[in-house]
């Protein structure tokens, strides 16, 4: 049904493809769009803060969700091209993905557009011949370790320094480590909190030096404050 529909996306993990056939959303970087801020089909990198999001009600897409590393492997460039933007399909020039867009709008099952998605997704990641191991476990560390893990000691275990950590980190990842580890670790205070967990008891299960702490955290990264954003959820 047309409308004005308005969401809210959280900082995470998750370095989404989104191939349209409706019409545009607008989106906003940490902020409320403008509305010459549209687009139709388009991914968008790791972002440490909000995403504002409306539609119309009458878009129509595929979207396949993506873990870092995935995306690198998919894409097949360095990941900080996309951290913090949002990138159109026109943009990446990417003649097979235009041409999977175009196959996609020809179909009219959705259940044959997944068909497909997956096959090429699965495709393409495999004839990657990307690889770099130390950042892939680097990255695995972080978040088995819910983001606390302070990036000299993770630069240690590597045998590598800092600003090199940092460097292949941007190029696998698309932010540093530090920042990774930020949105890490506001993804268990949030999982905590679904599950019930006091403010008190998240802020110090998470490693937050208080809930004033945490409610800053939220406010950046959630664009509300802990309340308001679990009210919402």
């Amino acid at each position: 049904m047309p409308g004005v529909f308005r969401q809210v996306e959280t900082a995470s993990l998750v370095v989404p493809l989104v191939i349209s056939f409706g019409k545009p959303f607008t989106i906003g970087l940490g902020r409320d769009p403008d509305t010459s801020e549209t687009f139709c089909s388009f991914t968008s990198g790791l972002y440490t803060g909000p995403v504002f999001i409306r539609s119309s009600g009458l878009a129509e897409c595929v979207q396949v969700n993506f873990t870092p590393l995935g995306a690198w492997r998919f894409f097949g460039i360095p990941m900080s091209e996309l951290a913090g933007r949002m990138v159109t399909l026109d943009d990446l020039a990417d003649r097979d993905m235009t041409e999977l867009r175009t196959r996609l709008a020809d179909l009219q099952d959705p259940a044959a557009r997944l068909d497909l998605v997956e096959a090429f997704v699965a495709d393409r990641i495999n004839r990657s011949t990307l690889s770099d191991g130390g950042m892939e476990a680097a990255y695995e560390i972080l978040v088995d370790r819910k983001g606390r893990l302070r990036v000299g000691r993770l630069a240690d275990h590597l045998d590598i320094s800092r600003k090199h950590l940092a460097d292949r980190f941007r190029v696998t990842v698309g932010l540093p480590p530090k920042a990774v580890a930020r949105i890490v670790r506001f993804g268990h205070a949030q999982a905590l909190a679904r599950e019930g967990e006091s403010w008190a008891d998240v802020a110090a299960a998470c490693g937050y030096a208080d809930q004033a702490h945490l409610a800053r955290e939220f406010l950046e990264l959630s664009g509300s404050t802990p309340t308001a954003w679990k009210n919402a959820a």
